[in-house]
């Protein structure tokens, strides 16, 4: 049994039911708040009962404070106190983490035979006044979030992979792309990076690279000062780099180029690529950007409108002859484009999650659609687009569901913690790290990108904080290996 991560786990058990060997095997030392620790740090011992007062004070004082900062918390104590059940719940519940109540249910005698054990035994009167009170706890509880152990310790792990019989390990059919959104390699040669990524992501199994197309750093990645060199100069260098994977930016907004001027530029990446691109196309969203640079921002609905007409002129351009189109805001005479891309049609794909419009244009003109949120959320925007295909009478199985989503993956939860401390901030926890990268280990991760496949997204897209770093993009290889059943 998985337990999440992060989440709050509170052990319930009578004294020596093997509450805190468990923890400390299974957790690191810093994640687990103990009453007995706590005992000793104001009062004489572990077992100075006259110190209890103070130290629970302490303890809910640090409980708070962990999960309020979203950060996995083991509460190590008898468990037995129901308002302390319900608050650290509450306050768990208030971060929007799991809530975890695992009972050891050791049986009594167990517990004198390691209670005689210890250097300090309790008194085996208090140890026979915790099993009644155990029992009565335990059969009041009947939560949805509470973990029975049976006696059985070894069966509650927090890193064990969850595998279905039936799909096996990864469930087959999804595939990978790698996005590349930060620059922020110090004096590292540009060039030889962006190389050694497309390589490296290539030779992992990634079906396909992405860069962002703006013109400076997002501030939901970074600090706008940052480097950010251009998209399509960049695919060129990765193109040149590798010989199979598929190119894109993810996506090239319709305010940053003339749409013909786009379409010329992947079309002779396509040539160059022998056949590998990918149009991203989006409506763009960053205003401040578009102000910094005097590049005209348009509203919504004209933005909206040079998309449907870019998705309508971009197959002509790259088609056979000289086609004219005039449209509203796109007009052109002769689409001429020598040399013709590769591809008979190089694949559209839209980015946003707008049912009402990006979704039907992904119906009526599109082969992909790169959409938000969590596997509900997917399902659902499959649904949106599988009635919009049927306006237009187009099967929707035509149309891949895609999804962006940042990852830190590592092949045991020492190496993530370890990947995290390198890699966090300074007033950062390694916990709120992995947290806000959605790390895990190789069974998480595959276990997640599982309930992606089962939502309907059949492609994800991942940015990696360690994509520079060496094994970061062949570790994730390991995810894509178990999803191709290597």
């Amino acid at each position: 049994m998985q337990l999440a991560t992060p989440s709050l786990v509170v052990l319930i058990g009578p004294s020596s039911a093997g509450k805190s060997t468990w923890a400390a095997e299974q957790f690191e030392r810093n994640e687990i708040v103990s009453s007995d620790t706590l005992r000793a740090v104001v009062g004489g011992g572990e077992d100075d009962q006259t110190a209890s007062p103070v130290a629970f004070e302490i303890l809910d004082r640090i409980v708070e404070e962990r999960l309020r900062r979203r950060m996995t918390t083991v509460v190590d104590t008898l468990g037995f106190d129901d308002p302390s059940r319900q608050r650290w719940s509450a306050w768990a519940e208030a971060a929007d983490l799991p809530v975890n109540l695992v009972v050891f249910d050791t049986d009594p005698e167990t517990c004198e035979v390691r209670n005689a054990a210890r250097d300090r035994p309790i008194p085996k009167a208090v140890l026979r006044k915790q099993f009644r009170r155990f029992r009565e706890v335990r059969e009041a509880l009947d939560e949805p979030h509470v973990v029975r152990t049976g006696g059985d310790i070894s069966q509650i792990r927090r890193n064990e992979p969850r595998v279905s019989d039936e799909k096996g390990v990864g469930g087959g059919g999804h595939s990978f792309g790698l996005i590349v959104s930060r620059f922020d390699w110090g004096d590292r040669d540009l060039g030889e990076q962006l190389s050694s990524i497309a390589r490296r992501a290539e030779h992992a199994g990634f079906r396909d690279i992405w860069v962002m197309d703006h013109f400076r750093q997002i501030p939901q990645v970074g600090r706008a000062w940052e480097d950010m060199p251009e998209a399509y100069s960049s695919l060129a260098h990765m193109a040149a780099a590798t010989t199979e994977v598929r190119l894109g930016a993810l996506v090239s907004g319709i305010t940053h180029r003339h749409p013909v001027v786009l379409g010329k530029t992947i079309a002779t990446l396509d040539v160059l690529s022998k056949g590998r691109m990918i149009c991203g196309l989006g409506i763009a969203w960053d205003q401040a950007e578009h102000a910094s640079y005097g590049i005209e921002f348009p509203a919504t609905s004209v933005r909206y409108e040079i998309l449907e007409e870019s998705l309508q002129m971009l197959p002509l351009l790259w088609g056979k002859g000289s086609p004219s189109f005039h449209g509203k805001h796109i007009s052109a005479d002769e689409l001429i484009c020598y040399p013709r891309p590769v591809q008979d049609r190089i694949p559209i794909l839209i980015g946003g999650s707008g049912e009402k419009k990006t979704l039907r244009l992904v119906a009526q003109y599109a082969d992909a659609a790169n959409v938000f949120g969590k596997p509900d959320e997917i399902r659902h925007k499959a649904s949106v687009i599988a009635e919009h295909c049927a306006d237009f009478e187009r099967d929707p199985a035509e149309i891949e569901i895609t999804h962006l989503t940042n990852t830190l993956v590592a092949a045991s939860r020492s190496e993530l913690i370890a990947a995290a401390n390198r890699l966090r901030g300074r007033n950062q926890t390694a916990e709120e790290f992995i947290s806000l990268n959605r790390g895990g280990t190789t069974d998480q991760i595959v276990d997640r990108f599982n309930a992606y496949g089962e939502a309907g997204s059949s492609h994800s897209i991942v940015a990696m904080p360690n994509v520079s770093e060496p094994e970061s993009i062949e570790a994730f290889g390991d995810v894509i290996a178990r999803f191709e059943g290597s």
